[in-house]
């Protein structure tokens, strides 16, 4: 019954993850997966909003109203202190529950102290990249950008920000919560309080790539420190010596499970939730790392995609409209007789066939920006602004 629970409770756990992170992706589209991601982002606070309303009137939903606005809408440190509790109360958590393990069976005292390092290496690299210059678009330094950035005419084309009366080079965005114009940028992250721009993606590379081995290295010390105990304890002679338990993985492995759930909960608990973030943040890096090596932002991404679907809805007009032109102009050359239907269908096919493949050409995405793989990690350790070359552009 306990297996049965554990294992419901796994399984619905991993659905609300799942649901949460991915239920936009095409391939959950019209799923019960799509369905809980819209409740749990959409729905739920939706129906919060109504109850609100419905007990509270309207100044309890303005109330609610203006809170979201300070949340979503405006600069704030609440994510940020959250990372720094999430942060500090785990490494409390692990030094009360397992540095008496330390040193131990697997592990030996060093780890005490490199633990300590890894975790202020990574909250320094989160307060680099909370306080650093996202890449901010200025009248002095916006000639020098427009020469790093030329516009491509499709996704980018030149206008002027109407906040900050400045020509927007391509690759920029003015961002509404910080109210600034960003060099290529990236996105708005709530956790930094801070953009992602064209000065600042190496130091959020680092920072994700730090926490994700962070992470894992939590996950296996709290691993071995397990082991480890199980070895103290002489935990499986037991089992098989005393109890009778076969000497196999299969016989073996659910008794020393409730073992360790008994006597190392706390261990156990703190194991998984870091793996399961590592998980998160290997996908996540592993996602911003393809877009540093083809030199695409998040933005430039959203961008890419409306404007190839907007190209197909074009392209599908068009097809229909040759298709139905072609048509009529086959009708009206007949002469005295009726033209078999086979051949009138396979006009039709023929003629949104070419067009298709005709307009199916413009729709491939050209990045002028994406220079190879190692110019582009160039430009992403040693970004323009940094560069000697745009310092004497800003100059000129």
């Amino acid at each position: 019954m306990q297996w049965l629970l554990l294992g419901c409770h796994g399984c619905l756990t991993l659905v609300v993850v799942v649901s949460f992170l991915c239920g936009q992706w095409p391939i959950f589209q019209g799923t019960f997966i799509q369905r809980i991601h819209y409740f749990i982002t959409i729905g739920a606070y939706d129906y919060f909003l109504r109850f609100v309303m419905l007990i509270f009137g309207t100044k309890g939903q303005n109330a609610i109203l203006s809170v979201e606005h300070y949340c979503c809408d405006r600069p704030n440190p609440i994510l940020q202190i959250l990372y720094l509790a999430i942060i500090g109360g785990m490494y409390f958590i692990i030094i009360k529950s397992s540095f008496r393990y330390i040193p131990g069976y697997y592990l030996s005292e060093v780890h005490r102290y490199t633990a300590f390092i890894a975790v202020i290496v990574g909250v320094g690299l989160f307060v680099l990249t909370s306080f650093s210059d996202p890449g901010t678009v200025k009248a002095d330094n916006v000639s020098a950008y427009l020469s790093a950035y030329p516009y491509d005419n499709i996704i980018f084309m030149e206008k002027q920000c109407s906040t900050c009366k400045i020509t927007r080079p391509a690759r920029s965005k003015h961002c509404s919560i910080c109210d600034r114009c960003v060099a290529r940028f990236d996105h708005h992250c709530g956790w930094m309080n801070n953009c992602i721009g064209e000065k600042n993606t190496r130091y959020f590379m680092a920072f994700l790539l730090w926490h994700f081995v962070l992470c894992l290295y939590g996950t296996v010390v709290l691993a071995l420190i397990l082991c480890g105990q199980l070895k103290d304890h002489k935990v499986i002679y037991i089992l098989t010596a005393y109890y009778g338990v076969e000497d196999s993985l299969y016989s073996l492995f659910p008794h020393v499970v409730q073992w360790l759930l008994i006597s190392y909960n706390t261990q156990i608990l703190v194991m998984v939730f870091l793996a399961v973030v590592s998980l998160l943040l290997a996908g996540f890096f592993g996602y911003h790392a393809c877009l540093c090596l083809t030199n695409t932002t998040t933005n430039e991404t959203f961008k890419w995609k409306d404007y190839i679907s907007w190209k197909k809805r074009l392209n599908e007009a068009k097809a229909s409209s040759a298709a139905l032109k072609g048509d009529t102009f086959a009708d009206e050359n007949v002469s005295g007789r009726e033209k078999p239907p086979q051949k009138r269908h396979a006009l039709f096919c023929c003629t949104r066939q070419k067009v298709g493949e005709k307009v199916g050409e413009v729709i491939a995405k050209k990045n002028m920006y994406d220079r190879g793989v190692l110019r582009n990690v160039f430009e992403i350790i040693i970004p323009f602004s940094a560069r000697r070359s745009f310092l004497f552009r800003k100059s000129d």
